[in-house]
């Protein structure tokens, strides 16, 4: 991977902490307000080579992160795990990471360890995929309009299949990409949405997330997706882009649902450090912060009009390396079905619009519901305990320090962020396949009202579902 080289701008002035950085950007539009007294000028970020890592490829392209004064190397990781881990022991210093990363980390979910988000890298960009084989199965039970299958497809035409396959005394074996994974979740969601038991955790003893399951879901790493769907290992799989198009590109297999028809504009990754790297770099982070503020924006500009030169970038292969015309697929407002089913969606992939980048407590907050509800988190906990963990991980106060630096270099304007008197809680929504409303500031409520999950006392033991 290539590195930037001497950067451009020497640091000026000495800044202690990010809040006094914050503290002093009232300075006019197009004043410098570059930030100053970097603790480490040359920094190492990790990826994983899928679509949504496009704003550090940007940044690194763009020069953004030049303008900081940050020489920045780029390194693609072998799975989530290695990348991780590799944050947590230092040898990376910050990545590209699922939403549910930090979170697990933070409650000790597997890896225990302090690691934060002060920015979200997007929004939507995941689909769930099925073999041919069940497409084929499936397709008799869904709707259709006009020769084409009627959108969004639900799990209730898979219920036929799963039995199916029970009856048979066969596994559904399906893929996702880690257990704290936004695809985790996003499966596990449709599926139960469609009356079909994805199973359950019962840490420390059982991390397999197959207990009472009705579909086996265990991890796959994304760029291998196709070719273990192919192989016959597995007859599904969630993943981002550019792995589901791939399907459709190789005749293999059809994505049959979009996260965006799962849960309307869901956050699916972030940018992740240490605690103790940003507690030591507070003006390093917020520089890198500034510059993936910037690239999301380039990214979402004039109605996407850089998706293209953006598609280039990704299709190198230091970065995702899946062809030109894969990456476009999605990345460029379409998303294609089956094959010749290609329809608009030109919110698949989303990097700014909408705050985007904003990291929202109500968004940690539904990822931890979640791991309550499948038994990563087996014990009851209160409501405020949710917000509270949230307030852990979740670092708004950084954003907000880039977003004013930036309104004041004039490279963007107070209107592109949310306002000064944001909670970081956002209003209860029911954009979900289901239509169960999610409000934040009651998750245990939430969690209630789904028929198949944990909810209240209940925890998993010896393999049953017991009231605690």
């Amino acid at each position: 991977m290539k590195q930037t080289g001497t950067p451009k701008r020497k640091i000026l002035a000495k800044a202690l902490s990010v809040v006094s950085v914050a503290a002093s950007l009232v300075l006019a539009p197009g004043a410098n307000a570059v930030v100053e007294n970097l603790e480490q000028e040359s920094v190492k970020l990790g990826f994983i080579k899928l679509t949504d890592m496009a704003p550090l490829a940007v940044a690194f392209e763009k020069g953004f992160f030049e303008d900081e004064g940050l020489s920045v190397q780029l390194e693609a990781q072998a799975n989530w795990k290695v990348l991780l881990d590799r944050v947590i022991s230092g040898e990376l210093d910050g990545a590209h990471m699922l939403a549910g990363q930090p979170l697990g980390a933070t409650i000790g979910f597997g890896t225990h360890a302090d690691v934060i988000t002060a920015f979200s890298m997007d929004l939507n960009g995941n689909a769930i995929t099925v073999s041919n084989e069940i497409w084929k199965l499936m397709k008799a039970n869904i709707p259709m309009k006009d020769g084409k299958p009627v959108h969004p497809v639900k799990a209730d035409s898979l219920k036929p299949v799963v039995d199916k396959f029970k009856s048979e005394g066969k596994p559904f074996n399906m893929a996702m990409v880690f257990p704290v994974s936004t695809h985790n979740y996003e499966l596990r969601y449709w599926l139960a949405a469609g009356g079909i038991k994805p199973g359950y955790y019962s840490p420390p003893q059982d991390t397999s997330g197959q207990i009472d399951a009705d579909a086996l879901l265990s991890v796959t790493p994304p760029p291998q997706m196709p070719a273990t769907l192919d192989a016959g290992t597995i007859v599904g799989y969630s993943v981002g882009e550019p792995w589901n198009q791939q399907a459709v590109f190789k005749g293999i297999g059809v994505p049959v649902v979009s996260d965006y028809e799962i849960w309307k504009n869901n956050p699916e990754k972030v940018f992740g450090v240490s605690k103790a790297w940003a507690d030591k770099h507070p003006n390093t982070h917020l520089a890198i912060v500034k510059a993936l503020i910037r690239a999301a924006m380039w990214l979402d500009a004039e109605n996407n009009k850089n998706r293209k030169e953006a598609v280039e970038m990704l299709s190198q292969s230091q970065y995702v390396g899946a062809d030109f015309d894969v990456i476009a697929n999605s990345m460029t407002g379409t998303f294609e079905y089956e094959k010749g089913d290609k329809r608009p969606l030109p919110d698949f992939n989303v990097f700014f619009r909408y705050n985007a980048t904003y990291p929202y407590y109500s968004d940690a907050i539904w990822y931890l519901t979640q791991m309550r509800r499948w038994g990563q988190i087996n014990e009851e906990k209160p409501d405020a305990w949710y917000l509270e963990t949230a307030k852990k991980v979740y670092r708004p106060d950084i954003y907000q320090a880039a977003a004013k630096a930036l309104i004041a270099e004039g490279k963007a304007k107070g209107g592109d962020f949310p306002g000064g008197s944001e909670t970081g809680i956002k209003p209860p929504s029911a954009d979900f396949i289901d239509g169960i409303a999610f409000d934040a500031t009651k998750p245990n409520d939430y969690l209630s009202k789904f028929p198949i999950g944990l909810k209240g006392k209940q925890k998993v033991v010896g393999g049953k579902i017991v009231e605690k």
